[in-house]
Order: C-alpha cells, then sequence, then structure tokens
C-alpha cells in the first residue's frame, strides 16, 4: 500500500514537473491587488474610443492553462496582430488573495467554466459572451485556429449588422 501511495505521489510531482505549473512563480500577469472594476472600465473607456471589444480573460498566476493562452496570445502574430486590432484585452484575477467575486458576479459567473475563461464585452461594458477556454485547447496547449476562430467570431465586425446587408 505504502509503494503505491509512493509511484501515485511519484508520477503526480513527474507531471507537474514536466507538464504542469511551468515556472508560476515567474508568472506575473495576473494582479490580485488590482482593482478589477477600475481595470474593466479603463478598457471599456478605451474599447469605446478605438471602436473595439473588450476581452476579458479570468485566471491566476497560479493557472497553468491560463499561461499557456496568455503564451499562444502573445506570441502567435496572426492572433496578437487580430487581437490588438479588436479588442482591448484585461486580465482579472481569481486567486485565493483575491477572487474578484462581486465582478464575477457582475460578469455572470464565469468561474463555473474554470480557467482561464474568456468574458467578451462590447463598447459600453455589455456581456456579448463567456467562452470555456478548454473548447479551444489542444493537447497540452491551446489551438491557435479555434483560438483565432473564437477572437474573430466575437470581434466588432462579426456583430456589425451593416456586414450582413445584402
Amino acid at each position: 500500500m505504502h509503494i503505491k501511495l509512493l509511484l501515485v505521489t511519484l508520477s503526480f510531482a513527474i507531471n507537474l514537473t514536466i507538464y504542469g505549473q511551468d515556472k508560476p512563480d515567474l508568472f506575473k500577469l495576473y494582479d490580485p491587488q488590482a482593482n478589477a472594476y477600475a481595470q474593466i472600465h479603463d478598457a471599456v473607456v478605451r474599447a469605446k474610443k478605438e471602436n473595439k471589444h473588450v476581452l476579458v480573460q479570468v485566471g491566476g498566476n497560479w493557472c497553468v492553462w491560463c499561461k499557456r493562452l496568455h503564451t499562444l496570445m502573445t506570441e502567435d502574430d496572426a492572433i496578437r496582430n487580430y487581437t490588438d486590432s479588436n479588442f482591448v484585452v484585461v486580465h482579472i484575477n481569481y486567486s485565493k488573495e483575491n477572487k474578484n467575486e462581486q465582478i464575477l458576479q457582475s460578469l455572470g459567473y464565469p468561474q463555473r467554466f474554470g480557467y482561464p475563461v474568456l468574458v467578451v464585452l462590447d463598447e459600453r461594458g455589455n456581456r456579448l459572451h463567456t467562452q470555456n477556454s478548454a473548447y479551444l485547447e489542444d493537447g497540452k496547449g491551446h489551438s491557435a485556429k479555434k483560438v483565432l476562430e473564437f477572437l474573430k467570431q466575437w470581434s466588432p465586425a462579426a456583430l456589425n449588422p451593416a456586414n450582413y446587408k445584402n
């Protein structure tokens, strides 16, 4: 029995080392001290000025999938360029230090999908869509094709009625 427990523990530790936390101590994208309401307010003001939507990514520095999605979205040129042209991105912290429960309530409880979770707001701050990022995954990361498709489906142009007139 002790050997089984030791093997399970060792296997878990190896998996965390190889696939797991991706050095979470160096990943500081999310600020537990930040005022989430102010972050979103500022993003909405900017989005309105720039004719963009707001892309809220909720997660934490503890979350390996949050890091993987952020890495893809910043290192893939097509995704980064498309995001920069169409969205104002905000990273809202969820951690034991600050769960941001009130802002998550106002966003329709996106945490029900796990982390990271993406919420798209229009230029007035109205929630348009909540995306379970698991549907954007591919293997041990996220699919560039799926992420770009998601962004295109929720861009300002995709929701502009003028683009659908005959």
